[in-house]
């Protein structure tokens, strides 16, 4: 697969923002590891909460199925790279 340059300028920006939100978050991939480890299977639910700072909440859930799994484990061989 050839990259061309703004794919590898958009890949190098994507690594650094990273590196700084892991830097801000220590804790947070420690928890992703878990449980994509332990706990990411069939059927599993994922939740997510966000709180606006003016105290209004959404959530929404995702229950995993084996497509969602099969797309988990692409992110964790990008991750692995």
């Amino acid at each position: 697969m050839n990259m061309d340059f703004n794919q590898i300028a958009m890949l190098q920006k994507l690594k650094g923002c990273l590196d700084r939100f892991r830097a801000g978050h220590p804790k947070f991939p420690l928890f992703l590891k878990a449980v994509s480890q332990e706990a990411l299977v069939e059927g599993s639910v994922i939740e997510i909460t966000v709180t606006a700072p003016d105290g209004r909440n959404y959530c929404s859930n995702i229950k995993l199925n084996s497509e969602d799994l099969e797309f988990v484990d692409c992110l964790k061989t990008l991750g692995n790279r």
